[in-house]
Parts: structure tokens; C-alpha cells; sequence
């Protein structure tokens, strides 16, 4: 008798007719899991990449091919960089680690840096918790991990993931560092840049307090995750490295709740057609009525984070939904969701006059018929 199904399995067997039939599951990067944090109200990415969906392959089958993702000279310039920052066995990488974050440890001088090969991500993936039991249980010395390769539990299922590096300073904490190619101008980089950095690296942190708390089960060293990262960038326009310290308890907050939300997606999955199918190979109405499906929640932050936003960006403007101006007007107008609303709101042929936003701007369209009026005489 074959064993009982469990919602587990029925849930996995469900994404993977969402793909489609033969389509591998594209894994969840903490690219994707951070892009989600950003936008946590969107059902669409939230089921999409919760089925392993390859939205660049959806967006471009739905005739909106995404313009997202670096340059390849971007690439290339970002790897230089990153060898640059860890060469000499990470010694000036470590300079910046005790000179921004633990200035009370001694300096330093050398490192241990353990060779993390293995096959396949669950070897490295194993060989990283052993190197990371190794140098808390023995402290006292600084130990970079570069390239480690963490697990973190998504839907049920491990997404595997790549940081640029971890420290683990001489009393065993541990400090995740982001190596980026944007600069650092006078000491500050792009905000939007470094939030999204943030929010990657925040990503990095949940999966390393994962495999803290295995090791206090296991009776070994309780290990600190530092809530404060290293972001480490080129300074001014040269190719020197200049870092900053940057808080992630907010970012790391925020992605904790989204993906326990995820861990959620059964709720979404259940209320989609019978039969729902996201393979690009399907013809074009298809698809698109299947992606028209899960109600999406576009802004334009998105055009910076998702490889289905030209497509979403498209939809909205037809509906005429106020998210295409951004959250923070969104956000200003209330229960008024289109444009169309909005300016009946304005014009006094629509909305209560009680409500703040229909107040607001009716208020705003006598202003401005006064100016004209005044420009006129």
C-alpha cells in the first residue's frame, strides 16, 4: 500500500503542475527572497517563485521580455572587485571587519580561511555548518568563509544560498559581508542600492540563525548572528575598498514575516483555476489568462526587482491603478484605487466629503483653479 499523501507532498505536487509538465524548478536565490520582502503583498511572485517558476522565461513568452539583471560588464567588474577585496587571504577584508564592526578584538593578523569544496549544494551546504561548528567551538582566532553555501527552509522545500563571504570573529560571532561594485561616494552609496543590499543580506542572516539553532541543539556553542553587516564597496571612483556598517534588523524583520507568509502559499494555490499552468511553451492567451489568475500588486520599485514588472506595469496602466505613481501616493488616497476615482474625487462628482483623501483633494483642484484663474487675468 503506498503511504498516505501528506499536504507536504500534495502541495510540492501542485507547484509542480503550476510549472508545468518536465519544467525543472528554477531555485529561489536571496535575490528572489529579498525582492519578495520588498513587495510581501504580491500573490503573483509569491506563488510563481514558490512553484519554481523562470519568470524571465513567463515575462517573455507574455511579450514583455524583462530588461532586469546586471550587465555582463557589470558582472565582470563586480567579480574584479570582489578578488581584489579577498585577496591575501582576505586580510584587508578583515581590516574592515574589526575596524567597523569589532574594534575590542585583536586585529587581524592572519586568518584561518578552510577550503569549503564539496559536491552538489547540500555537500557545501554541509561542509559550510562543519567549518562554522570548527571555528565556534575553538575561539579566539578570525575564520573567513568565502562563498559559503547556506540552506534556508522556503515553502518547505531549501533554497540554497551564496553570500560573498562569512566572518567569524574571535569570540564566535558571526557577520555576514556583502561585496558590491556601486561606490561608496564621501562615505555613502545609493540609498536604494544599499536597501536592497539590506534586504539581501538579511536573507544571508535568517539562514545563518537556522543553522545557529541547530548547533545549540546539539549542545554545541551558541553562536552570536550579528544583526549588523558589512557592506564593502568601491570608494569615490577608484577600485580601493571602503565598507560601512549597516543594521539589517529591520530588513531581517520583514523578511521573516514574508516568508513565513510563504510557507502560506497552499492558501494562494487553492484558489486558482483548475488546471492553472505557467509554462512559457503555452500559447499566449493562455498563459496570460493563467498569469491574469493571482491578483498582483505593482509599483515601480518593482522595474528594479522582478522579471515580470513590464508586464505588470502594462496591466496597471491599463486599469488605470493608482500603484503606478508609487506606494507613497497609493498610500495618500485612501480607498480611491484608480485614477478615474481619483479625479471624480477631485472634480466633487464622487466621494464622500467626509473621507480625508476626497477632502484633500478637492481642496487641491480649487487651488489650482484659482492659480489658473489668477494666471489668466
Amino acid at each position: 500500500m503506498p503511504p498516505p499523501r501528506t499536504r507536504g507532498t500534495a502541495l510540492r505536487r501542485q507547484l509542480a503542475e503550476l510549472r508545468g509538465p518536465d519544467v525543472p524548478a528554477k531555485a529561489l536565490d536571496a535575490r528572489a527572497l529579498a525582492a519578495l520582502a520588498a513587495n510581501p503583498g504580491c500573490a503573483r511572485r509569491a506563488i510563481l517563485d514558490g512553484a519554481g517558476v523562470n519568470k524571465t522565461a513567463l515575462a517573455s513568452a507574455l511579450g514583455s521580455p524583462s530588461a532586469f539583471g546586471q550587465s555582463q560588464f557589470a558582472l565582470t567588474r563586480g567579480n574584479a572587485f570582489e578578488a581584489k577585496v579577498k585577496a591575501d587571504g582576505g586580510a584587508e577584508l578583515l581590516r574592515l571587519v574589526h575596524e567597523k564592526l569589532d574594534r575590542s578584538a585583536e586585529p587581524p593578523s592572519h586568518a584561518r580561511v578552510p577550503d569549503l569544496t564539496a559536491s552538489g549544494p547540500q555537500g557545501r551546504t554541509a561542509r559550510t555548518e562543519l567549518e562554522l561548528r570548527e571555528a565556534t567551538a575553538h575561539p579566539g582566532a578570525w575564520t573567513l568563509l568565502d562563498h559559503p553555501m547556506l540552506a534556508l527552509d522556503v515553502a518547505g522545500s531549501p533554497a540554497f544560498l551564496e553570500p560573498d563571504a562569512v566572518v567569524v570573529h574571535p569570540d564566535g560571532g558571526w557577520t555576514v559581508v556583502e561585496i558590491k561594485s556601486f561606490p561608496l561616494l564621501d562615505g555613502s552609496a545609493d540609498p536604494a542600492k544599499v536597501g536592497a543590499a539590506a534586504r539581501q543580506a538579511a536573507v544571508y542572516v535568517l539562514a545563518l540563525e537556522e543553522v545557529a539553532a541547530r548547533l545549540a541543539l546539539e549542545g554545541a556553542p551558541a553562536p552570536q548572528v550579528r544583526h549588523r553587516v558589512l557592506l564593502v564597496c568601491p570608494r569615490d571612483f577608484s577600485n580601493l575598498p571602503a565598507a560601512s556598517a549597516v543594521d539589517i534588523r529591520k530588513q531581517r524583520a520583514v523578511t521573516a514575516r514574508q516568508l513565513a507568509r510563504l510557507t502560506r502559499i497552499e492558501d494562494i494555490a487553492d484558489t486558482l483555476p483548475e488546471g492553472t499552468c505557467f509554462s512559457p511553451e503555452l500559447p499566449v492567451e493562455e498563459l496570460t489568462a493563467a498569469v491574469e489568475s493571482v491578483p498582483a500588486t505593482y509599483a515601480p520599485e518593482c522595474l528594479s526587482a522582478c522579471e515580470l514588472a513590464f508586464h505588470c506595469r502594462a496591466r496597471s496602466r491599463e486599469e488605470g491603478a493608482v500603484t503606478t505613481l508609487g506606494r507613497p501616493v497609493r498610500a495618500e488616497l485612501g480607498g480611491l484605487t484608480t485614477v478615474e476615482e481619483v479625479l471624480a474625487a477631485a472634480r466633487g462628482e464622487a466621494g464622500d466629503p467626509g473621507d480625508p483623501a476626497v477632502a484633500a483633494l478637492r481642496r487641491a483642484a480649487a487651488l489650482r483653479a484659482e492659480a489658473l484663474e489668477a494666471a489668466c487675468r
